[in-house]
């Protein structure tokens, strides 16, 4: 099969189209016809091997699993012997570990969900891990109730475009945060007020909010505290950071201050639940959710997405198809 392979960590153009064994599944995996699957920064840490905290996941010296890739959406081709609950032809999406740039990947039946129905496979590869992360920060970290105030710090990238929507389903008055470029993407999607951080500092601003949704980490987290309410939950999603320890070093920042303040400091990492998969294309069936893509690239042309993602300024997913 046609898959795109590294072989050493460094940028984008060190991923090269090859051909490469078909995967089998085991007994309790799911052989995945991939159509489409999503760049997301899991890619890009295993692509650069930084940082360097991610090295002995990533390997070593010479990356441990060739083939990126860690969210996909396609058909089910074959099952193992132990599964129970997909069989050929299924529809389906998940989040997993890697190999997602390829013709064929094999998923564990445990993290498969039933794609969306009135999704194309691009815009199903665009919903897990991101939509996850906006889910599970605010609903479960976050504890958003209808009438509190949402600032998504970051509303036009793949976590923000979801967390500003779920935020109103939650019944949130929501606040995005983007660039000038973004502004009316952000409003579309259902934002009560948008901030153009390019004219606008929210960190300074005289509204206060009960919840902050951080994609960014362009602020410090005292800074972002002065955005909060006395009582308001700070939930740094973002894995920004030095070569060395990346995000780390904020999760150990808000750790350590959290008892010392009355706000609430909530650094999390998303854990993908096919439960919450299956909830989230309740949403999407339901159409009070939409994911947005902000362009796709071929199979072949994979180094050019990790690259256009890397930029940072992609609106919502970058997606590959095969």
């Amino acid at each position: 099969m046609k898959a795109a392979v590294y072989h050493r960590f460094g940028p984008p153009e060190v991923v090269q189209l090859e051909d490469i064994p078909k995967p089998i599944p085991k007994d309790d995996e799911v052989l995945v016809r991939i159509r489409a699957a999503a760049v997301s920064p899991v890619d890009l840490f295993w692509l650069t091997g930084e940082p360097f905290i991610m090295r002995p996941g990533a390997g070593l010296v010479t990356p441990r699993n060739p083939v990126l890739g860690s969210v996909v959406a396609g058909q089910v081709e074959t099952v193992g012997a132990g599964v129970t609950k997909y069989r050929s032809g299924d529809e389906v999406f998940a989040e997993t570990s890697h190999g997602g740039f390829a013709e064929y990947t094999c998923v564990p039946e445990a993290t498969l969900a039933v794609k969306p129905a009135n999704l194309t496979f691009e815009q199903a590869a665009a919903v897990p891990l991101v939509g996850v992360t906006a889910l599970q920060g605010l609903r479960d970290h976050g504890k958003v109730k209808p009438g509190q105030k949402v600032l998504i710090n970051g509303a036009s990238g793949g976590v923000g475009t979801f967390a500003v929507q779920i935020a109103k389903v939650l019944g949130a008055e929501v606040t995005g945060v983007c660039s000038t470029a973004n502004v009316e993407l952000v409003r579309s999607l259902g934002a009560d007020h948008v901030i153009d951080y390019t004219r606008e500092d929210f960190t300074k601003g005289a509204a206060k909010y009960d919840v902050v949704l951080d994609n960014v980490g362009n602020r410090s987290i005292s800074e972002c505290r002065q955005a909060l309410t006395p009582r308001g939950t700070y939930l740094p999603s973002s894995a920004a950071g030095g070569r060395w320890i990346g995000g780390v070093a904020r999760v150990v920042k808000s750790a350590a201050l959290s008892p010392f303040v009355s706000h609430r400091l909530r650094p999390f990492l998303a854990v993908g639940k096919p439960e919450d998969l299956d909830y989230l294309r309740e949403l999407i069936e339901a159409g009070k959710v939409t994911p947005v893509i902000d362009r796709a690239y071929p199979l072949s042309e994979t180094a050019q997405a990790l690259a256009h993602y890397g930029t940072g300024h992609a609106q919502g997913k970058v997606i590959v198809t095969m």
